[in-house]
């Protein structure tokens, strides 16, 4: 899922004026907490913050300690938002979007806080001996406007899903395990051969192949239920969408407030919230909050020394998060000179500090990475890359690249592009003055509006821009399959290595974890070696929370995580 440029994280707020730290947050979205990222498809913790630190899932400390009161019903928890790009799921590639679909849609699974698969719709389901058919057996769930789900509504909400019309990069990426989903996205047959509605509350979906990941898969928005009552009839129905969800959607004012309010029919353990309303201007939330007006607020780069001071009474109301399942880093077009050169890319690579540009520009909200797969994904390893920078070594092994290419003493001119206002944040300007204090090279940035340039880097227009990209689930599959195969419908460096390939297809089939893990120890180390990606840092999600708020969790990806929620006092959100 896409993570805003540097510094993926989740809701955006304003910081320095408006600069972001990312270039890929929608319009709308000023800032998220690590001072600005987090969009698409495609993304980005530190341990507990002082006396009133995050528990080991994330959440607020003081969940529940003993003898204290049981959880409260009520109230309406405030918060600051951004407005979603869309909130149709089939659709959703960007954090900011995802945030309110996890809490109004549900699929077959989810995951839970500490990232397992876990039964959502779906009860419980079985797997055939060859590991290719999964049988659901249904909940008896209902949409928010009281009708039964059955399995038909799976059924048709899969075949949506895979229409070509519909998002067939996100299809292909997340169902495209499922027989009959090429197929149909291909215009060779109508219907997905794999989906089997066998009665109202069992569904039959198979698979080509056994793979460890398709559960996992699932949880993607891609495969969420919607009510096809609706969206048959009525084609502004992503604007007022019923979903299946532990909150509905009440009001959506565009740029301006969504309200959720509190699902009484949903399947699951019921919300214990009446509400929660999102404040979608573009306001500094840290202000808003200790002014009263928020009852949780991300915190920026631009705050974080000061809230985290011990003499400061905020310091007590800090969360911070386990740490983002993502990376925020530059891209590069293999395609387009100079970049389709590996020389020029390795030294545009070494050529940043990346230890200084966390520390001074980002003030320490953020953690440098020299790898694709972020800490705390499995096969994670600090010390694969090759192209770590090592001042002072940097800079002269930078500058040895660059004159071994064929670019070397007459590089083309270069433009890196920037969503919304990214081009004008520190970290994306830092980058760029590395480049000219090490290279010698002079990069022009340019900005585009977010539909622009998500469309313009899916059609390989761009010789490099700043962006993230956040974990769907904990697979590194996930990363390295998804973004640098070379078949992948969201690889946007059009990066192609044979042996790669061979690498992540191998993978896919393979469920042994440790063999499947050294796959992808040897695809990540080429890829990095390749150097398509220069990657920058993994975010450190911090937020100050209420006193009275329990149950507020801040974890490593976009999950469903509102529902238990509650106020520990009389004293609610408004």
């Amino acid at each position: 899922m896409l993570g805003c440029g540097i510094a993926p994280s989740r809701p955006p707020v304003e910081v320095d004026g408006g600069a972001r730290l990312d270039g890929a947050a929608p319009p709308s979205a000023t800032r998220t907490p690590a001072e600005g990222a987090a969009v698409r498809d495609g993304g980005v913790g530190v341990e507990n913050a002082q006396s009133r630190a995050a528990g080991s899932d994330g959440s607020a400390a003081g969940s529940r300690a003993p003898g204290t009161a049981l959880p409260r019903t009520g109230g309406t928890l405030r918060l600051p938002g951004a407005a979603p790009t869309t909130l149709d799921p089939h659709r959703a590639r960007d954090v900011v979007s995802a945030e309110y679909i996890y809490e109004v849609f549900s699929g077959l699974v989810t995951l839970s806080n500490d990232l397992k698969v876990v039964p959502d719709l779906a009860e419980r389901w079985t797997v055939s001996s060859d590991g290719t058919a999964f049988t659901f057996t249904l909940h008896p769930a209902r949409f928010h406007d009281g009708t039964a789900v059955t399995s038909e509504d799976v059924r048709w909400s899969l075949e949506r899903a895979c229409d070509p019309d519909t998002a067939p990069d996100l299809a292909a990426t997340y169902l495209g395990d499922v027989v009959g989903c090429a197929d149909k996205l291909a215009g060779r047959a109508a219907t997905l051969a794999g989906v089997t509605a066998d009665d109202p509350t069992h569904i039959t979906i198979r698979i080509d192949t056994p793979r460890a990941d398709f559960l996992a898969k699932l949880t993607y928005p891609t495969s969420f239920v919607l009510d096809r009552r609706q969206v048959e009839s009525d084609p502004d129905w992503s604007d007022h969408p019923i979903g299946t969800g532990p909150f509905r959607l009440t009001s959506h004012e565009a740029e301006t407030r969504i309200r959720l309010e509190r699902h009484a029919g949903y399947h699951g353990a019921r919300a214990l919230l009446d509400a929660v309303e999102y404040d979608l201007r573009p306001l500094d939330p840290v202000t808003r909050f200790e002014n009263g007006e928020l009852d949780a607020s991300p915190v920026g780069a631009s705050d974080l020394a000061r809230v985290q001071d011990p003499l400061n009474p905020l310091s007590h109301l800090v969360v911070q998060g386990p740490g983002d399942l993502g990376v925020s880093y530059i891209g590069f077009n293999t395609r387009m000179a100079p970049f389709d050169d590996i020389h020029v890319r390795r030294a545009f690579s070494l050529a940043v500090d990346k230890p200084r540009l966390a520390s001074l520009v980002l003030r320490g909200a953020v953690r440098p990475v020299d790898t694709i797969l972020p800490p705390g994904m499995p096969g994670f390893d600090a010390a694969r890359s090759p192209l770590s920078h090592d001042p002072p070594d940097g800079p002269a092994l930078a500058r040895a690249e660059l004159a071994a290419s064929r670019y070397a003493g007459a590089l083309p001119p270069i433009t890196i592009v920037a969503s919304g206002g990214g081009g004008n944040s520190p970290s994306t300007l830092a980058v760029v003055e590395a480049w000219r204090d090490v290279l010698g090279a002079e990069v022009t940035i340019e900005q585009a509006p977010w539909d622009t340039f998500q469309a313009d880097i899916d059609r390989g227009v761009y010789q490099a821009w700043p962006l993230g990209w956040v974990a769907d689930y904990p697979d590194p599959q996930n990363f390295l399959d998804v973004l640098f195969h070379s078949g992948s419908a969201l690889n946007a460096t059009r990066y192609a290595n044979p042996e790669v390939d061979a690498w992540l297809v191998a993978a896919r089939t393979e469920l042994d974890a440790d063999a499947r893990l050294a796959l992808y120890a040897k695809a990540e180390s080429r890829i990095l070696s390749d150097a398509p990606w220069l990657p920058l840092v993994s975010g450190i999600e911090t937020w100050l929370v209420a006193p009275n708020v329990r149950g507020f969790t801040v974890p490593p990806i976009v999950v469903q995580r509102l529902g238990q929620v509650w106020y520990a006092s009389e004293t609610k959100g408004r």
